[in-house]
Protein backbone atom coordinates (compact mmCIF):
# COMPACT_ATOMS: atom_id res chain seq x y z
CA UNK A 1 0.00 0.00 0.00
CA UNK A 2 1.26 3.64 -1.03
CA UNK A 3 2.32 5.91 1.83
CA UNK A 4 -0.35 8.50 0.14
CA UNK A 5 -3.05 5.69 0.34
CA UNK A 6 -1.89 5.11 4.65
CA UNK A 7 -2.35 8.82 4.82
CA UNK A 8 -5.90 8.82 3.11
CA UNK A 9 -6.82 5.42 5.46
CA UNK A 10 -5.43 7.39 8.70
CA UNK A 11 -7.33 10.62 7.90
CA UNK A 12 -10.42 8.89 7.50
CA UNK A 13 -9.77 7.01 10.28
CA UNK A 14 -9.46 10.07 12.40
CA UNK A 15 -12.33 11.67 10.92
CA UNK A 16 -14.66 8.64 12.10
CA UNK A 17 -13.32 8.59 15.31
CA UNK A 18 -14.17 12.54 15.51
CA UNK A 19 -17.55 11.78 14.59
CA UNK A 20 -18.12 8.85 16.94
CA UNK A 21 -16.80 11.41 19.70
CA UNK A 22 -19.23 14.45 18.95
CA UNK A 23 -22.22 11.92 18.23
CA UNK A 24 -21.36 10.77 21.50
CA UNK A 25 -21.14 13.59 23.66
CA UNK A 26 -24.33 14.76 22.15
CA UNK A 27 -25.90 12.16 22.72
CA UNK A 28 -25.15 12.48 26.13
CA UNK A 29 -25.59 15.88 26.83
CA UNK A 30 -29.07 16.16 25.24
CA UNK A 31 -29.31 13.05 27.32
CA UNK A 32 -28.47 14.45 30.08
CA UNK A 33 -30.47 18.11 29.30
CA UNK A 34 -33.67 15.80 29.27
CA UNK A 35 -33.77 14.11 31.76
CA UNK A 36 -32.69 17.12 34.41
CA UNK A 37 -35.68 18.85 32.71
CA UNK A 38 -38.13 16.07 33.20
CA UNK A 39 -37.33 15.68 36.69
CA UNK A 40 -37.34 19.62 37.40
CA UNK A 41 -41.17 19.79 36.38
CA UNK A 42 -43.11 20.74 39.75
CA UNK A 43 -45.21 17.86 39.87
CA UNK A 44 -41.80 15.52 40.28
CA UNK A 45 -41.16 17.76 43.86
CA UNK A 46 -42.81 15.21 46.07
CA UNK A 47 -41.37 12.46 47.61
CA UNK A 48 -43.85 10.11 45.79
CA UNK A 49 -42.88 10.68 42.80
CA UNK A 50 -39.15 10.78 43.31
CA UNK A 51 -39.56 7.21 44.39
CA UNK A 52 -41.73 6.68 41.83
CA UNK A 53 -38.35 7.59 39.37
CA UNK A 54 -35.96 5.34 41.02
CA UNK A 55 -38.17 2.34 41.46
CA UNK A 56 -40.19 2.52 38.12
CA UNK A 57 -43.85 3.02 39.94
CA UNK A 58 -46.30 5.60 38.72
CA UNK A 59 -44.22 6.69 35.57
CA UNK A 60 -47.04 5.46 33.56
CA UNK A 61 -49.12 8.31 35.26
CA UNK A 62 -46.40 10.79 33.81
CA UNK A 63 -46.14 10.51 30.20
CA UNK A 64 -47.77 13.45 29.14
CA UNK A 65 -45.17 15.38 30.79
CA UNK A 66 -42.25 13.89 27.85
CA UNK A 67 -43.98 14.78 25.64
CA UNK A 68 -44.55 18.22 26.27
CA UNK A 69 -42.42 20.80 24.60
CA UNK A 70 -41.45 22.68 27.83
CA UNK A 71 -39.53 19.58 29.41
CA UNK A 72 -37.12 19.70 26.61
CA UNK A 73 -33.99 22.09 27.18
CA UNK A 74 -34.20 22.65 23.44
CA UNK A 75 -37.44 23.15 23.75
CA UNK A 76 -38.25 25.36 26.52
CA UNK A 77 -41.02 28.09 25.96
CA UNK A 78 -39.35 31.42 27.37
CA UNK A 79 -42.75 33.78 27.39
CA UNK A 80 -41.63 37.55 26.84
CA UNK A 81 -43.96 40.08 28.56
CA UNK A 82 -47.24 41.15 26.45
CA UNK A 83 -46.73 44.55 27.36
CA UNK A 84 -42.78 45.58 27.02
CA UNK A 85 -41.49 42.45 25.62
CA UNK A 86 -39.32 41.87 28.12
CA UNK A 87 -38.53 38.27 28.61
CA UNK A 88 -40.00 36.45 32.17
CA UNK A 89 -37.33 33.79 32.97
CA UNK A 90 -40.23 32.00 35.17
CA UNK A 91 -43.64 32.22 35.66
CA UNK A 92 -44.92 35.48 37.22
CA UNK A 93 -48.00 37.27 37.93
CA UNK A 94 -46.68 40.51 36.86
CA UNK A 95 -43.73 41.57 34.91
CA UNK A 96 -40.60 42.81 36.94
CA UNK A 97 -39.70 45.70 34.19
CA UNK A 98 -43.22 47.46 33.64
CA UNK A 99 -45.42 45.92 36.51
CA UNK A 100 -48.14 44.86 34.10
CA UNK A 101 -50.43 42.16 35.01
CA UNK A 102 -49.40 39.14 32.95
CA UNK A 103 -52.08 36.09 31.44
CA UNK A 104 -52.62 33.77 33.59
CA UNK A 105 -50.47 30.16 32.96
CA UNK A 106 -53.80 27.57 32.64
CA UNK A 107 -51.49 24.49 32.55
CA UNK A 108 -50.01 25.49 35.90
CA UNK A 109 -50.45 23.18 39.22
CA UNK A 110 -52.26 24.20 41.47
CA UNK A 111 -49.39 23.79 43.73
CA UNK A 112 -47.42 26.10 41.92
CA UNK A 113 -49.73 28.92 41.69
CA UNK A 114 -49.89 28.77 45.43
CA UNK A 115 -46.41 28.60 45.75
CA UNK A 116 -47.05 24.85 47.80
CA UNK A 117 -45.30 21.83 48.59
CA UNK A 118 -46.19 19.39 46.78
CA UNK A 119 -48.02 16.99 49.18
CA UNK A 120 -50.79 15.84 51.09
CA UNK A 121 -50.12 17.05 54.45
CA UNK A 122 -49.40 20.84 52.76
CA UNK A 123 -49.46 24.10 54.94
CA UNK A 124 -52.45 25.46 55.06
CA UNK A 125 -51.14 28.48 56.90
CA UNK A 126 -48.87 29.36 54.39
CA UNK A 127 -51.83 28.77 51.85
CA UNK A 128 -53.93 31.42 53.46
CA UNK A 129 -51.18 33.96 53.81
CA UNK A 130 -50.67 33.17 49.64
CA UNK A 131 -53.90 33.77 49.17
CA UNK A 132 -54.45 36.94 50.61
CA UNK A 133 -51.37 38.06 49.31
CA UNK A 134 -52.11 37.64 45.51
CA UNK A 135 -55.63 38.65 45.76
CA UNK A 136 -54.60 41.86 47.31
CA UNK A 137 -52.66 42.62 44.21
CA UNK A 138 -54.65 41.03 41.69
CA UNK A 139 -58.09 41.82 42.84
CA UNK A 140 -60.22 43.04 39.71
CA UNK A 141 -60.97 46.66 41.62
CA UNK A 142 -57.15 47.34 41.52
CA UNK A 143 -57.25 47.74 38.30
CA UNK A 144 -60.57 49.63 37.05
CA UNK A 145 -58.41 52.92 35.56
CA UNK A 146 -56.25 50.13 33.80
CA UNK A 147 -56.45 49.41 30.05
CA UNK A 148 -59.27 46.40 29.16
CA UNK A 149 -56.55 43.86 28.66
CA UNK A 150 -54.87 44.52 32.31
CA UNK A 151 -58.63 44.23 33.49
CA UNK A 152 -59.21 41.02 31.74
CA UNK A 153 -56.07 39.26 33.30
CA UNK A 154 -56.61 40.58 36.43
CA UNK A 155 -59.95 38.84 36.61
CA UNK A 156 -58.52 35.60 35.06
CA UNK A 157 -55.56 35.45 37.49
CA UNK A 158 -57.89 36.20 40.63
CA UNK A 159 -60.01 33.52 39.51
CA UNK A 160 -57.72 30.78 38.96
CA UNK A 161 -56.10 31.63 42.65
CA UNK A 162 -59.13 31.59 43.96
CA UNK A 163 -59.90 28.09 42.46
CA UNK A 164 -56.72 26.94 43.68
CA UNK A 165 -57.05 27.97 46.51
CA UNK A 166 -60.73 26.08 47.30
CA UNK A 167 -59.04 23.05 45.78
CA UNK A 168 -55.89 22.97 48.04
CA UNK A 169 -57.43 24.56 51.02
CA UNK A 170 -59.89 21.00 52.18
CA UNK A 171 -57.99 17.43 52.67
CA UNK A 172 -60.44 16.09 50.32
CA UNK A 173 -60.78 18.27 47.08
CA UNK A 174 -56.55 18.05 47.78
CA UNK A 175 -56.27 14.60 47.49
CA UNK A 176 -59.05 14.44 44.37
CA UNK A 177 -56.75 16.86 42.89
CA UNK A 178 -53.35 15.34 43.23
CA UNK A 179 -54.61 12.26 42.30
CA UNK A 180 -56.11 14.01 39.10
CA UNK A 181 -52.48 15.43 38.28
CA UNK A 182 -51.55 11.79 38.63
CA UNK A 183 -54.26 10.60 35.83
CA UNK A 184 -56.66 9.06 38.68
CA UNK A 185 -60.29 9.71 38.97
CA UNK A 186 -62.60 9.07 41.59
CA UNK A 187 -66.43 8.71 39.78
CA UNK A 188 -68.96 10.82 40.77
CA UNK A 189 -72.20 8.83 42.08
CA UNK A 190 -70.56 5.67 42.39
CA UNK A 191 -69.05 3.31 45.22
CA UNK A 192 -66.18 2.24 43.65
CA UNK A 193 -63.51 0.87 46.39
CA UNK A 194 -66.28 0.76 49.19
CA UNK A 195 -66.77 -2.87 50.67
CA UNK A 196 -70.28 -3.83 51.41
CA UNK A 197 -69.16 -3.62 55.18
CA UNK A 198 -68.20 -0.07 54.86
CA UNK A 199 -71.37 0.79 53.26
CA UNK A 200 -73.39 -0.82 55.96
CA UNK A 201 -71.30 0.89 58.46
CA UNK A 202 -72.06 4.24 56.77
CA UNK A 203 -75.38 3.44 56.96
CA UNK A 204 -75.61 2.86 60.26
CA UNK A 205 -74.07 6.21 60.98
CA UNK A 206 -76.48 8.06 58.65
CA UNK A 207 -79.67 6.24 60.48
CA UNK A 208 -78.38 7.10 64.23
CA UNK A 209 -77.91 10.71 62.92
CA UNK A 210 -81.52 10.88 61.60
CA UNK A 211 -82.59 9.35 64.73
CA UNK A 212 -80.75 11.96 67.16
CA UNK A 213 -82.72 14.00 69.06
CA UNK A 214 -80.72 16.33 71.10
CA UNK A 215 -77.11 18.57 70.07
CA UNK A 216 -75.15 15.74 72.47
CA UNK A 217 -76.22 13.17 70.32
CA UNK A 218 -75.54 14.84 66.69
CA UNK A 219 -72.31 15.95 68.57
CA UNK A 220 -70.88 12.38 69.31
CA UNK A 221 -71.52 11.39 65.83
CA UNK A 222 -69.77 14.73 64.84
CA UNK A 223 -66.56 14.08 66.73
CA UNK A 224 -66.13 10.61 66.01
CA UNK A 225 -66.42 11.39 61.80
CA UNK A 226 -64.01 13.68 62.72
CA UNK A 227 -61.81 11.33 64.59
CA UNK A 228 -62.49 9.00 61.58
CA UNK A 229 -61.43 11.67 58.59
CA UNK A 230 -58.62 12.09 60.88
CA UNK A 231 -57.16 8.73 60.97
CA UNK A 232 -58.04 8.89 56.90
CA UNK A 233 -55.75 12.00 56.18
CA UNK A 234 -52.75 10.18 58.00
CA UNK A 235 -53.07 7.03 55.70
CA UNK A 236 -53.93 8.79 52.78
CA UNK A 237 -50.39 10.72 53.31
CA UNK A 238 -48.66 7.70 53.76
CA UNK A 239 -49.82 6.20 50.68
CA UNK A 240 -49.18 8.77 48.23
CA UNK A 241 -45.47 8.74 49.71
CA UNK A 242 -45.43 5.29 49.16
CA UNK A 243 -46.67 5.59 45.69
CA UNK A 244 -50.05 3.67 46.71
CA UNK A 245 -52.00 5.38 44.40
CA UNK A 246 -55.04 2.95 43.97
CA UNK A 247 -54.39 2.55 47.85
CA UNK A 248 -54.56 6.37 48.34
CA UNK A 249 -58.23 6.05 46.07
CA UNK A 250 -59.98 3.87 47.92
CA UNK A 251 -59.56 6.21 51.15
CA UNK A 252 -60.29 9.15 49.48
CA UNK A 253 -62.86 7.76 48.34
CA UNK A 254 -63.99 6.78 51.96
CA UNK A 255 -63.33 10.30 53.13
CA UNK A 256 -65.72 11.47 50.73
CA UNK A 257 -68.32 9.39 52.31
CA UNK A 258 -67.29 10.74 55.53
CA UNK A 259 -66.88 14.22 54.78
CA UNK A 260 -70.75 14.10 53.77
CA UNK A 261 -71.61 13.16 57.10
CA UNK A 262 -69.55 15.56 58.55
CA UNK A 263 -71.82 18.14 56.94
CA UNK A 264 -74.85 16.54 58.06
CA UNK A 265 -73.89 16.52 61.24
CA UNK A 266 -73.67 20.15 60.55
CA UNK A 267 -76.79 20.89 59.81
CA UNK A 268 -78.58 18.10 62.14
CA UNK A 269 -77.07 20.72 64.51
CA UNK A 270 -78.22 24.05 63.19
CA UNK A 271 -81.81 22.50 63.49
CA UNK A 272 -81.36 22.31 67.06
CA UNK A 273 -80.46 26.23 67.07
Amino acid sequence: MSVSCLRVVGSSRAALHLIRHFVSKTVTRSAHCLFTSFISKDVWHSTMNLRALTTGRGLIHHTNLVNSPMNYCTGQVRLNCWNCNRRLDKSVFFCVSCKVVQPPEEEASYFKIMDCDYTFTLDTNKLQKRYLQLQRSLHPDNFSQKSVKEQEYSESQSALVNKAYKTLLKPLSRGLYMLKLEGMRIEEGTESGADSYFLMELMEINEALDEARTPEEANKIGRDTKEKLSELTEQIDAALHKGELQAAKALLTQMKYYANIEEKVKEKLSKFM
